[in-house]
């Protein structure tokens, strides 16, 4: 693969580790007693998979692991390659073995871009062992690669760089004299970064080496352009210079990948957490790095009713009220009423106890199926059904003391299932008092005899059949007026 002489590849390119004892981060894998380091150190290298984010070394480790095990290493990327590119570099990887018996690792960046097709057309090569296959994603693997192909390859997780290693990279580019900024630039060359720019720097890369080389680079360009330079004559970047350069913080937020899943999920649990603080930080993340502001509404709106249910009811209501605040007014000033309803929940008295109820029965529907309506609930709209014994023995609860009275609503299969226990934990309390005092109420109805009567019944009015009558009437005198109108109109 072509490559522009090292002159003129930007900073990042330029300071890649040329060998593993350069290499920063991701001590889990190539630290002294890392799985990686220990395979390469017997000459092993076996087909693998890096997950990890951006700016994390996902090709520079490629790169390095095939030069430990003396393999030839060539590269594709998956967004600008192909069916006919893999093809191509297998029958290269044919004919190098044929020639001199050296094994090639075929480095595929963005794996997770290729189809199941172009996937599928590296199975039989690394199976059989042509080519040691080395795929590197930023997505969930387990979501993007086929399960055959996955099958065939090792997963190793890499995780973002810490401040520290960042600064490690950030400080060898600016002290290297070959390939860094050591020298080359002003009377002696060389750059000196202040400390709050470096800090600065370092903190909003956000893990990402490469990040940080780009935005180094960025903010020497521009400290040279307008000659800031210290007092032994190096090129001078500024705080400022940094910021310029940046132009904004480097959000490791992706609206497709794990970084969405990642931080949606953060905020999620800060809710449920009863943590106003980091709920509002990580809406402000999603926010920042273009989250679809109607989908953090929906995670609040769920939020509301599966963590803060019935121990206060209210939070239902100003989710749902958020998301229509949302749709009224738009960004930026929804941000006020997102921000009302995540700290509301997010300090909420917490109860799951609806939704716990809800999956049992749910479960006791998938295991019994559904069950026949006892006759006395059934419909008995029509006279006739009556005659078959439906809807016989209803007890209407508001014929009774409490609007309440003792008869039953599941099938008898189920028995005495209770489904719906609610915490003695804010409103969800005066549930259960409502709930414990009926069940005392029927107790004691049925230790004295019977269901106790209302001593004021309610009128035995059919509704129904009342609102069809009214509704004549009004399509009657509807019909009436027109006429006169007409009739007044005409002459």
């Amino acid at each position: 693969m072509f490559a522009p002489p090292r002159g003129l590849q930007p900073l990042a390119a330029r300071m890649r580790p040329l060998m593993l004892d350069e290499f920063v981060g991701q001590e889990h894998l190539v630290g002294e007693h890392g799985p990686l380091r220990r395979s390469v150190a017997r000459g092993h290298l076996g087909s693998m998979l890096l997950w990890g984010p951006p700016g994390s070394g996902k090709t520079t480790l490629g790169r390095l692991l095939a030069d430990a095990v003396g393999a030839r290493f060539t590269t594709l990327s998956a967004v600008m390659s192909g069916v006919a590119d893999v093809r191509a570099a297998i029958a290269a990887a044919q004919e190098q073995v044929a020639i001199d018996g050296t094994r090639t690792v075929l480095f595929i960046d963005e794996i997770h871009r290729f189809n199941k097709a172009q996937q599928d057309a590296l199975l039989p090569h690394v199976e059989n062992g042509t080519v040691t296959l080395i795929g590197a994603t930023t997505e969930n693997p387990y979501f993007e690669v086929n399960s055959a192909l996955l099958s065939r390859l090792r997963v190793w997780r890499l995780e973002p760089l810490t401040n520290d290693q960042v600064g490690t990279v950030v400080r060898r580019a600016l002290d290297d004299p070959e390939r860094g900024l050591a020298g080359g630039l002003g009377p002696d060359g060389g750059v000196a970064l202040a400390d709050d720019a470096f800090e600065h720097l370092v903190d909003l890369a956000g893990g990402d080496a490469r990040a940080a080389l780009n935005v180094l680079e960025g903010a020497v360009a521009l400290a040279d352009a307008e000659d800031v330079r210290d007092m032994a004559g190096h090129v001078a970047p500024r705080l400022a210079d940094v910021e310029a350069a940046a132009q904004q913080r480097i959000l490791a937020y992706d609206r497709a990948g794990d970084g969405h899943y990642d931080t949606v999920s953060a905020f999620i649990k800060s809710l449920r957490g009863n943590d106003p603080d980091a709920a509002l930080y990580w809406l402000a993340s999603m926010i920042a790095a273009g989250e679809d502001p109607r989908f953090i509404a929906r995670r609040i709106i769920i939020s509301a009713s599966e963590d803060v249910g019935n121990a206060d009811p209210r939070a239902l209501s100003v989710a749902v009220a958020a998301a229509q605040a949302l749709d009224w007014v738009g960004l930026p000033e929804a941000q006020y009423a997102l921000a009302q309803a995540a700290t509301y929940i997010a300090t909420a008295p917490k109860s799951n106890r609806s939704g716990v109820a809800y999956w049992a029965a749910v479960a006791d529907v998938e295991r019994a199926g559904s069950l026949p309506v006892p006759n006395h609930l059934r419909s008995a709209t029509r006279p006739e059904r009556t005659h078959h014994g439906i809807g016989v023995g209803y007890r209407y609860p508001h014929d009774y003391e409490g609007a309440d009275v003792e008869q039953r609503y599941l099938p008898e299969e189920l028995g005495e299932r209770e489904y719906y226990l609610p915490i003695e934990q804010g409103y969800e309390s005066t549930i259960a008092a409502r709930m414990t005092a009926r069940r005392e109420a029927r107790e004691a109805a049925r230790a004295s005899g019977g269901a106790r009567r209302s001593r004021d019944p309610t009128p035995k009015v059919d509704g129904m059949r009342a609102s069809g009558n009214i509704l004549r009437t009004r399509e009657e005198n509807r019909k009436r007026l027109a006429e006169t109108e007409r009739r007044d109109a005409s002459g």
